[in-house]
Formats: C-alpha cells, structure tokens, sequence
C-alpha cells in the first residue's frame, strides 16, 4: 500500500452518470479486484474505487464509477492535468489460481469494472472466462467493447428486456457451461446467485453435475468505507470464519467463506 499523486489524463462520461478515468503514475503491482482510496478536495473521507484496468509499463490505472453524491459529483468534474492522490492498492483482489477453464464472469452494474482486469489476467493465463453482465436498462450498459476487445462476448441482461435477455443475471446462467463463478456486484445479485447455482447449473449441464454438486467461487462485496485499510473496523461483517474486514480480507470473499 503507498500513496502516490497521480495526474488525470481523461475522465468522461459513458453513461448518463457513470465516468471512466484514467491516472498516470507510479504504479505498484496490482492484483484484480483491488481497489483505490481517492483523496477528493473538500471531502473528509476518500472514496473507494474498484481498479478496472492498469498497465505497468504505460503507467496507467483506469477506474470506473458511478456518481452517487458529493465526492463523486466533484471526481465527475475533474479535468485532464489536475492531480489526485490515491492511497493504493487496496483490498484482497481474485485468486486467478483457483479459477479454472470453464469460469464465469458476473457482473452488475458498477461490479461489471473489476472484471475487465479480471478478465484481462486469465487470458494471459491461458484461460477463456465466458462473461453475463447485467444492468436495468438499456441506457446504463457499459464496458461490452471492453472485453470485446479482449476478445470476448459479453451475454448481456437488462431489467427491463429493452437490450439482451429480459431478466436478471441468474436468467442468462441457464445457457452457460461454467464450473466456478467471480462476481461483483450489488449484494442481492451475489446471493441470487450463491442460491443460484449448485443446483441450476447442474440442469443446464444436461445432468453433468449431480444435484447441489459444489460449484467453487469469488464474490466481490461493496460496503461503506472510512480508512480502506482495516483500522477502522466500520466495514466488518460476519463470516463462517469470524469477522472479517471487507476493505482488508474482502472486497473478495470465497464462496466457503460467505455468510449471509
């Protein structure tokens, strides 16, 4: 962990209220699924960010986020050649070691971010995750072109059926082969899908898992921060192994970990 000032070369609008910027700095390695505590003039606290995307030898980091009050009200206004100070990197990111050939991407909303990193690793690694983003409408999707550059196609879900498959995510998981899952997202998305999956995706398998047959996974949580860095304790919650910190043990979490 280190703070460092970076120096904004983009930040604009790819939604109606969600931003893509991109900082140039001195980078530390950085694992997906970590995120950055940015320091935001006028604000007491930082705002945690999840990483998108970096590249250590461009020396570049991109986040995405959505504009929910005042810190990232003030972020969304931030010009090129302005400096921010991050306190990075934070957080325990994905395992890339335990996924495997036939992993599942999930992504909804502003969880869909953290995956392009995500993403962008297992292939390095050899592996091809197949990728269900899901957002309510239409008029919020972002981030397909990103992994389509990556070279996959993303099966998108809107609330509303006004763009892909009508539904949720857990809608679109019935025509997935998958054998572990990394998701991020809002908290009712990850529990529907914990629910979800032993016993759908034996189904959609054509019977190849037995019944509540264990599907391994990672599931990435969002919670009010103070620190970022676990000294504050305000983002604890209970695990099958105790308390556990969401900015410091989480934001990622184990499938055996998780209670909710």
């Amino acid at each position: 962990m280190q703070t460092t000032d970076f120096k904004i070369t983009a930040n604009k609008a790819i939604t109606k209220d969600v931003y893509e910027l991109t900082l140039s700095g001195n980078l530390p390695d950085i694992t997906p699924g970590q995120f950055v505590n940015i320091k935001i003039p006028g604000c007491y606290l930082r705002r945690p960010i999840s990483i998108s995307n970096w590249d250590n030898e461009a020396g570049t980091i991109t986040l995405i986020y959505k504009v929910v009050g005042e810190g990232t009200e003030i972020l969304s206004r931030k010009k090129p050649n302005h400096s921010l100070e991050l306190l990075l990197p934070l957080g325990n990111g994905f395992d890339t070691k335990l996924t495997t050939e036939n992993t599942l991407l999930c992504g909804g909303g502003v969880g869909v971010p953290p995956l392009i990193g995500l993403a962008k690793k297992m292939l390095v690694e050899g592996k091809s995750p197949e990728v269900v983003l899901g957002f309510n409408t239409k008029d919020e999707i972002f981030g397909v072109e990103k992994f389509q550059a990556l070279g996959l196609e993303p099966r998108i879900t809107t609330v509303d059926g006004s763009f892909g498959i009508k539904g949720f995510i857990i809608d679109a998981l019935k025509t997935v082969n998958f054998d572990y899952v990394c998701s991020c997202g809002p908290v009712a998305m990850l529990k529907a899908i914990y629910s979800f999956v032993p016993q759908e995706n034996a189904a959609s398998r054509g019977g190849a898992l037995e019944k509540n047959s264990e599907i391994g996974g990672q599931y990435s949580f969002e919670a009010r921060m103070a620190c970022g860095f676990g000294a504050c304790m305000g983002c604890t919650c209970m695990t099958k192994e105790g308390y556990k910190r969401i900015c410091k043990e989480g934001p990622v979490l184990l499938k055996e970990e998780i209670l909710w």
